[in-house]
């Protein structure tokens, strides 16, 4: 009786082992690409017309290097943004020229899409870096074919419906409920080759709800044969 009894429990150990050596891979994976001397990456955004459809995402295209500069290529609607970042700080390219991340943001015009990126690039994660948070914010990866799967944690989803959104906490910031969502990793002889995110849920501010329903697939390229282009007016203003 006492073997039988032990049955369930080996199964429980062998599970949450199964669990952490499959966030251990992400992470592995994550450090290999954090290694390489640059590489390139291209995320999609798919949302429903009847929820975030509206914000009309386009592609966002990224090049960095390592101890180097990351540049980004962020495309909303019909308009493309440029943008250089390091160590933190970044610059945007607009038609008077590159003007730092801290003067976009602080444009009044909300419409402005150089003011909506700059806001964003406080908070932005190249992927060798977000995979890893993305990790941690799920209970527990599970193999699905040639693929890693997780579902999200309730903190963690609620923090990707936020797109980064900063501020300090008050009446006019943001709730999020019903979040929910998940992550998948594809990763082929330990290199990491592509990740998607989708999360769902609610976000509340000013009295209205909108409906969030994202997914985002990110395709990792050119590791070793990327080149970063940033022209020296651009690292002024990101330094």
């Amino acid at each position: 009786m006492r073997k039988i009894r032990l049955i369930p429990l080996l199964i429980a150990f062998t599970s949450c082992a199964l669990a952490a050596d499959s966030k251990d891979l992400v992470k592995a994976a994550a450090t290999k690409l954090a290694a390489q001397s640059n590489y390139s990456w291209k995320s999609t955004v798919e949302t429903p017309a009847s929820t975030g459809g509206r914000m009309r995402w386009g592609p966002t295209e990224g090049k960095t290097e390592k101890d180097g500069y990351t540049s980004l290529t962020m495309t909303r609607g019909e308009t493309t943004v440029q943008a250089v970042l390091k160590n933190g700080k970044g610059a945007i390219k607009t038609d008077a020229g590159w003007i730092s991340a801290a003067e976009a943001a602080a444009n009044e015009d909300r419409q402005n899409p150089a003011r909506f990126a700059a806001r964003q690039l406080p908070t932005y994660k190249i992927p060798s870096v977000e995979i890893v948070d993305l990790a941690e914010k799920t209970k527990e990866l599970k193999s699905e074919g040639d693929s890693l799967r997780g579902d999200l944690t309730e903190e963690g989803a609620k923090a990707l419906m936020s797109l980064g959104r900063g501020g300090a906490a008050g009446a006019n910031s943001p709730t999020y409920s019903n979040a929910k969502g998940s992550v998948t990793f594809w990763i082929k002889d330990g290199s990491l080759s592509k990740y998607q995110i989708k999360v769902q849920g609610t976000v509340s501010m000013n009295g209205n709800d909108r409906e969030v329903d994202r997914t985002t697939t990110t395709e990792i390229k050119n590791v070793g044969t990327t080149q970063v282009e940033a022209s020296d007016e651009a690292k002024k203003k990101a330094s």
